[in-house]
């Protein structure tokens, strides 16, 4: 006969489920939108981390960075260590023919969008 250890089975037998909030990261370091890419990956460099909330002037969000994205940027034949973080994140106004022609420039997959208030609206896509 083999000894067979057992849980105690909980008290609730339909746990709640998880939300967003239960599984989110904290939002990390916050830089400012006129900041340029050279600093900011030396910001996530020295920070460990793998992203950076964008913030304009007044402190709202207007977006989400990644190293890879920024990477892509840097390391694009036309990069000078002048362009700002403003100007690789798409506002709602921007066109679509503009947005398309930055990321496939600029090696990205997606950009998050973000309204004039801070509030994420989504993420732009290439289609593949």
């Amino acid at each position: 006969m083999t000894l067979v250890q057992m849980q105690p089975r909980s008290a609730r037998a339909n746990p709640a489920p998880r939300t967003v909030d239960d599984a989110m990261d904290t939002a990390g370091p916050q830089v400012c939108d006129d900041m340029t890419v050279e600093v900011a990956l030396a910001v996530m460099s020295s920070a460990r981390e793998d992203q950076l909330l964008v913030c304009d002037e007044d402190g709202q969000c207007t977006g989400l960075v990644t190293h890879a994205q920024l990477a892509a940027i840097r390391d694009s034949a036309d990069y000078t260590d002048q362009v700002r973080l403003r100007a690789v994140i798409p506002s709602p106004r921007t066109t679509m023919a503009k947005a398309e022609h930055a990321m496939r420039y600029r090696g990205l997959d997606a950009l998050a969008v973000v309204d004039e208030q801070g509030s994420a609206l989504g993420v732009l896509a290439l289609a593949r």
